[in-house]
């Protein structure tokens, strides 16, 4: 029997969203394609998985659309030529969770409240720094900031009332749905209209996101906010064979990676197209296969 090749994915730290999409996707690809050995591997989450990938650490890693952006503009480091996207995984509208019963019903009534930003290196935090930004607030000075070792850890503290709310966000976010699945219930707080205009006015680079309906227990209605789309992006250095048999094996996996994780039904080849910053980031061998699909003009 010939050897696999093994491609180790890094995700992101335990109970949080990277972690909860990484296992069925290694699944997944593995299931399609018996010559691939998807593996993962918990990290610190997007901002540590892509210096892993500059370095040949890691070949694949999963990072926020904001991580992605600033590492290939070079915002406040060297922009880097040694990251390429795999896949788009799945839309991101970023905002906030609060207990059903507690009178925090807009942003403005959060300021100065203790609020749980997530993992000090993940990549929902980052979001949370642009979308603040654009509001002229800071994370730090406008409330009282709480970073944690791993995301898991911040349900717990809205819930027994240590935190005000948490920030996150996606369509059944591992943290949110303990916070939602609760006795007490839950609640999420996002930009209004005009807020959503200001911040995408100051930082353009962000999209307009909608969490739809029934993604957490109790929200009946869709939420607008800001967001992105975060990606599984890849060391340039993997050889474009590799890269050529994930793409085949995520496609012919759509169907299946959905039914294994809902907020998976949007890691598509052509929404991979419509959100990658630009074609030259996709990988070679990713491109290879759109060709040969039709997916390509």
């Amino acid at each position: 029997m010939a050897e696999k090749t093994v491609v180790v994915l890094g995700t992101a730290t335990p109970g949080g969203g990277f972690p909860a999409y990484g296992a069925p996707y290694a699944e997944t690809l593995n299931e399609m394609d018996p010559t691939l050995s998807v593996q993962t591997r918990n990290t610190k989450g997007s901002t540590e998985n892509v210096p892993l990938l500059e370095q040949d650490q890691l070949d694949l890693g999963l990072a926020t659309g904001e991580v992605t952006y600033e590492a290939v503009a070079g915002i406040g480091r060297q922009a880097t030529t040694r990251l390429r996207i795999i896949n788009a995984t799945y839309s991101q509208a970023g905002m906030f969770m609060v207990r059903a019963d507690s009178p925090y019903y807009s942003i403005q009534d959060l300021r100065g409240e203790p609020v749980v930003w997530g993992a000090g290196s993940s990549g929902f935090v980052v979001l949370a720094r642009y979308v603040m930004d654009g509001l002229g607030l800071d994370l730090k000075r406008d409330f009282e900031a709480i970073l944690l070792e791993k995301a898991g850890d911040g349900p717990p503290m809205v819930l027994d009332g240590r935190a005000a709310a948490m920030w996150g966000g996606g369509v059944g976010w591992p943290p949110f749905m303990a916070i939602a699945k609760h006795a007490t219930g839950a609640r999420c707080v996002a930009p209004d209209t005009a807020e959503i205009k200001r911040i995408m006015a100051k930082h353009s680079f962000l999209k307009a996101t909608i969490m739809p309906a029934g993604s957490y227990p109790g929200q009946e209605l869709s939420i607008s906010s800001v967001g992105s789309w975060p990606f599984v992006l890849a060391r340039a250095s993997l050889p474009d064979d590799v890269a050529y048999r994930l793409a085949r094996a995520l496609h012919r996996g759509e169907a299946i990676l959905g039914k294994r994780l809902a907020q998976a039904r949007e890691s598509t080849l052509a929404n991979t197209l419509a959100a990658a910053p630009s074609r030259d980031l996709i990988h070679a061998g990713v491109l290879r296969y759109m060709e040969e699909i039709g997916l390509l003009c």
